[in-house]
């Protein structure tokens, strides 16, 4: 994959954090780090442990240092670790180390020494493990160190499609109660607002999906469309969003449709992420949105059955950091939140 030219007035370096080393975070961002160096610059924040011994490393004490020493060296903010993760073989004692490097990347670009933060994947289950990690996920602890507030937005986001789970990391049959006129209200005012502010788009144009098959077909095969789902969007519109629905599921993400909108709400994980992962798995961007800050992920996990091979692509984090530069570029247009 080609990187993008480099914008005019690129922003500071992007904080980096390591994600778990057990996992192929420390793999794909070396990768990245050849692929970029300075025209990319980033600090990236774990062990010089987990990284080959022959990988020149340059020890920088604030993300701000990197782009004067990323052109021969990868920039490093040192943690410590104190388990012994292997490729593939976490450490629940290492879970403590992937936290700090979190908070460390969090305060790093909340003290505005790093323009953006780019975090590797985390397991969960190692942290709850190891750390009793007391969140659901990587985007819930951000918005806890950033002071809480809305929860915040996931969004997938390739070139082919961008989308938005209401709902994200709960059981199925947990949907439909979860699933509020007030939970779906604010998805849509915060995918709409983060569209605007981080990626240019001035009307941005939203689809929405249905809960059930089909929309609910008037009724026949549920009911929270009528009783709801479409009073709530009609809402939305009087307020001025540009949006579409609620859709059916099964015929929003064929390539006709998808031109009609810039990013399409749907109500659970499943429904948003199949296709998007379908369509890009290997370069799509999770992106944050109502954050005080930019963030951004590769669109995979830490894939222990590959780590250490040598084979894992750096695709989805080259994709994240150019996403995430980009989206600071444009944040720093619009302003803050």
């Amino acid at each position: 994959m080609p990187s993008s030219p480099i914008p005019e007035g690129a922003p500071r370096p992007i904080a980096l954090s390591c994600g778990d080393p057990a996992g192929i975070g420390p793999e794909i961002a070396v990768k990245a780090w050849q692929r970029y160096r300075a025209r990319l610059p980033f600090a990236y924040i774990g062990s010089r442990r987990h990284l080959p011994a022959h990988l020149p490393v340059a020890p920088v004490t604030s993300a701000a240092e990197a782009a004067s020493v990323a052109a021969d060296a990868l920039p490093l903010i040192e943690i410590d670790f104190a388990g012994e993760s292997q490729p593939g073989q976490p450490d629940p004692a290492d879970a403590p180390g992937t936290i700090a490097a979190i908070e460390r990347a969090v305060a790093e670009v909340r003290s505005g020494a790093a323009a953006a933060l780019t975090t590797c994947p985390i397991s969960k289950l190692a942290l709850i493990e190891g750390a009793a990690f007391a969140f659901p996920g990587h985007t819930e602890f951000l918005a806890h160190l950033a002071g809480g507030g809305p929860t915040p937005v996931m969004m997938l986001a390739s070139p082919a499609l961008r989308v938005v789970p209401a709902t994200i990391h709960i059981p199925l049959a947990q949907v439909p109660t979860a699933l509020t006129p007030e939970l779906l209200s604010e998805t849509i005012r915060i995918t709409a607002a983060g569209l605007t502010r981080d990626f240019g788009l001035s009307a941005p144009r939203i689809a929405v999906a249905g809960l059930n098959p089909h929309a609910g077909e008037g009724g026949k095969i549920g009911t929270e469309e009528l009783r709801w789902i479409t009073a709530t969007l009609d809402d939305l519109r009087a307020e001025g969003l540009a949006l579409t629905g609620p859709l059916p599921a099964d015929t929003m993400f064929h390539a006709a449709a998808r031109a009609r909108y810039d990013a399409a709400v749907c109500m659970y994980h499943d429904q948003a992420l199949i296709p998007a992962k379908t369509l890009a798995f290997d370069s799509a961007v999770n992106v944050t949105f109502g954050l005080p800050f930019t963030r951004t992920s590769p669109d995979h996990g830490t894939a222990y059955d590959i780590a250490g091979q040598g084979i894992a692509t750096p695709a989805s984090l080259c994709a994240a950091l150019e996403m995430a530069r980009d989206m600071a570029i444009a944040r720093g247009a619009h302003g803050p939140d």
